[in-house]
């Protein structure tokens, strides 16, 4: 009997911001939307939702990342890039004002 230990990893595809409900969602067998959504109203009740979600951010493996990669420096990273990325898009609507 051949079982496979399923991991809990962000994933590249169903990604929208960092692949955590994606990851979630296929680590579970359901659709991300639902996760997004669950996400959303966490968020919008208490804030909650937006600290669980840059908590597993920062602590899930992306799928594709090697063994040896450091997840916490990887994800502190990618928050850094979407960061500058959003800074850029504000700063062009503000530009185009």
């Amino acid at each position: 009997m051949n079982t496979q230990t399923q991991r809990l990893l962000r994933v590249r595809t169903e990604r929208m911001l960092a692949g955590v409900a994606g990851g979630l969602a296929r680590y579970f067998g359901i659709d991300p939307i639902i996760v997004r959504l669950i996400f959303v109203g966490l968020g919008l009740v208490n804030g909650i939702g937006v600290i669980i979600y840059l908590v597993l951010w920062l602590l899930m493996p992306n799928e594709d990342a090697a063994p040896t990669d450091n997840n916490l420096n990887v994800a502190i990273g990618e928050m850094q890039d979407v960061i500058e990325r959003l800074f850029a898009e504000i700063r062009d609507v503000f530009r185009r004002l």
